[in-house]
């Protein structure tokens, strides 16, 4: 039964980040990876909140795995991250490289805490 909530949570997160990043990209029009990077942002955000709030395994496969797992990507950014590179954005290959690790951190630790502050 774990892995319908997996898929179910799956099923939310894909097409969220899929639209996500078309709208950032649409926005920005940059050659800085805007919509893989808000979608890791966020994620990192909704996984802390699910880790500070001390969750069921059934809403954590659900959250946690299904959707935070669907809605962020380890691969598009290590991706976009070689393309700048490869395409001489060397300084902006950095910034997102750093920028993801101390936003993702810091998104994560966010959320636990807010979720922390809410149960009391």
């Amino acid at each position: 039964m774990t892995w319908l909530l997996v898929a179910l949570g799956a099923a939310v997160g894909a097409p969220l980040r899929y639209l996500t990043d078309r709208a950032m990209q649409a926005r920005h029009g940059s050659v800085f990876p805007w919509g893989t990077f808000a979608v890791n942002a966020s994620g990192c955000l909704v996984l802390g909140v699910v880790a500070g709030m001390s969750v069921s395994s059934q809403t954590n496969a659900l959250l946690g795995t299904g959707l935070c797992g669907a809605l962020t990507t380890y691969s598009t950014f290590s991706y976009e991250t070689f393309r700048l590179t490869e395409r001489g954005w060397g300084p902006l290959a950095a910034a997102n490289v750093l920028g993801s690790v101390v936003v993702g951190l810091a998104a994560v630790v966010l959320g636990a805490e807010a979720a922390q502050a809410l149960l009391g």
